[in-house]
């Protein structure tokens, strides 16, 4: 169809940023499912960078040195060797920094969280519920 200004009537038809968001919306589903199987396999698991043996920043050091006294076995992933999970893990848990501790699937919290929880003995009792 052709308007008298000699416009065309184009269907509408969907652009390269329709494309990207659907295409970042299928990655970002398949990111959120390999967390969650992250998760689901590591009831302790920490998103941390480095290391527990070399850790690359203090905040993971000392979220190890925590874990570490507490002499729960723990799984971790280092954030610096994959990006995806260092991006979209910001997402999923809508938090910004790290490490991230998760505990049972959930998240207890950042370096400031788990040293308050360590030192009041709260933490101590969810560690309890992992076997």
């Amino acid at each position: 169809f052709q308007a008298e200004d000699g416009i065309r009537d184009q269907p509408r038809s969907r652009g390269l940023g329709d494309v990207y968001k659907r295409q970042n919306k299928e990655f970002m589903m398949d990111l959120n499912e390999r967390i969650k199987g992250q998760l689901s396999e590591f009831p302790l698991l920490l998103y941390m960078k480095g290391t527990p043996d070399f850790p690359q920043c203090g905040f993971s050091a000392k979220v190890c040195g925590i874990l570490k006294a507490s002499e729960k076995r723990f799984a971790f992933v280092n954030i610096l060797e994959d990006h995806e999970i260092r991006e979209g893990l910001k997402a999923y848990s809508n938090w910004p920094t790290f490490p991230q501790l998760y505990v049972n699937g959930e998240l207890v919290g950042g370096c400031d969280i788990i040293e308050q929880m360590f030192e009041s003995g709260e933490l101590g009792k969810i560690l309890d519920t992992v076997e």
